[in-house]
């Protein structure tokens, strides 16, 4: 019996359930059991770890549970539409992004983009009418949109939170900052209009390597020549200091032995 993590979508946020042994494989689709209902998942990760804490998998899914997943998927973008279209009619200023149904069809879930909160009560009582299931209207962020749509990034790939990021989380300026980088939009920002994911997961590697370097600014004496830090490349643990004799000399910091050891693990 072992912990296993699935997705509801192809490279989405995992979550964690308790196999109770039904041996499953990654890459085999499932039915667990979720606040929300029966949702249908794939396995993506195999852990070795009895945490019973977690929800069981219902079962493995079959042939016949695979056909009723697409139906709902297939239902689900026409109720996409549907919404959309009564959404023009009530005047109400959002965008539809996706919806999805839970497998055992308990619920039908519209995920929307607004700048403002908006009081769709008469949009939800319309769309349960019609589908006959508890209907939810999730507003998400622009993130999620991005996640949703993809594209390609400054670097010239897929967009990371659209191939293997699964959470999401917020990016302080401070990250920026520790990384040495201008505070220009057109270089921090990604195509949703927020700062850079990779700012969030690469900034503890950036805190790591700025340790025993100098900030801008600082007065530093090296070889008996006094000067000011002028540039830093953290990546490459340098720095560069402009000499009082308008000299420019550029200092290698290595890491020290521990830190060392542990670099080349």
């Amino acid at each position: 019996m072992k912990t296993v993590g699935v997705e509801f979508k192809k490279d989405g946020k995992q979550y964690l359930f308790y196999d109770d042994n039904f041996k499953v494989n990654i890459g085999d689709n499932v039915i667990v059991d979720t606040e929300r209902g029966e949702q249908f998942a794939t396995v993506c990760a195999i852990y070795d770890d009895d945490n019973k804490e977690h929800s069981k998998i219902v079962k493995i899914a079959t042939k016949e549970d695979e056909r009723q997943n697409n139906i709902n998927q297939k239902e689900a973008k026409r109720a996409l539409q549907s919404a959309e279209d009564f959404a023009k009619k009530l005047n109400l200023d959002m965008k539809f992004i996706d919806a999805y149904y839970t497998f055992d069809r308990k619920q039908l879930v519209f995920q929307f983009l607004a700048d403002n909160r908006v009081d769709f009560r008469d949009l939800a009582k319309q769309l349960a009418s019609i589908y006959k299931t508890r209907i939810e209207l999730r507003q998400v962020g622009v993130r999620d949109k991005a996640k949703e749509i993809s594209g390609l990034g400054q670097c010239g790939r897929r967009l990371c939170c659209s191939t293997f990021l699964t959470d999401l989380d917020s990016v302080a300026i401070s990250q920026v900052k520790n990384q040495n980088l201008a505070l220009n939009p057109t270089k921090i920002n990604g195509l949703c209009g927020r700062l850079l994911c990779c700012l969030k997961y690469e900034d503890n590697l950036y805190t790591e390597y700025r340790k025993d370097l100098p900030e801008i600014g600082d007065n530093i004496e090296y070889n008996k020549e006094k000067g000011t830090v002028i540039s830093l490349d953290i990546p490459r643990r340098k720095y560069t200091i402009l000499t009082e004799n308008n000299e420019k000399i550029e200092i290698e910091v290595p890491f020290k032995e521990n830190e060392n050891r542990r670099k080349n693990k």
